[in-house]
């Protein structure tokens, strides 16, 4: 469950909307404790398969995930991917928010992967784009535009940045 900031970490991203240098990997406070709300939980032992539904909140630090389900798989009793569905917000005060329709991240390679209308808001900044991908161990984050005719609306990424007043 420690990695379970996983989804949390989709916050990192952000900061201002640029992705941190190769050499700086991005990372929350990983040792704090992480809460998880929701209206229901299920177990399945023999899949390894936790699932979180309704109103699901995790929290880890000051970060926070909203989604309607999130699922996490275990590996040897350690984390192993956590999936966020439906309604997929993720929010931070230091980074900002992402939302989108699905999260996922993978453990062990550290790898975050957001899908289905995402954007990302700092401020008055915002990106839109079809998949975000962030590699959480480089801190290389990449925003992509959906495959023309497999994706509704535009299939280019967007950005709008406002610069700040004085």
């Amino acid at each position: 469950m420690k990695h379970a900031l996983i989804v949390l970490a989709f916050l990192a991203v952000p900061a201002s909307l640029q992705a941190a240098p190769a050499a700086k990997p991005i990372a929350g406070d990983s040792n704090a404790p992480i809460n998880i709300s929701s209206d229901s939980f299920q177990a399945d032992l023999n899949s390894k398969l936790g699932t979180w539904s309704g109103n699901v909140v995790v929290t880890q630090a000051d970060m926070k995930l909203r989604a309607n389900t999130v699922r996490m798989t275990t590996v040897n009793g350690k984390a192993d991917k956590v999936t966020a569905t439906g309604n997929v917000v993720v929010d931070s005060p230091k980074s900002g928010i992402v939302t989108g329709e699905n999260g996922v991240y993978a453990v062990v390679p550290r790898t975050v992967v957001m899908t289905g209308n995402v954007v990302l808001k700092k401020g008055r900044d915002v990106m839109r784009g079809a998949q975000l991908t962030v590699n959480l161990a480089t801190g290389q984050a990449v925003l992509g535009g959906g495959v023309k005719g497999q994706t509704q609306g535009n299939t280019r990424v967007q950005a709008v940045f406002t610069p700040n007043s004085q």
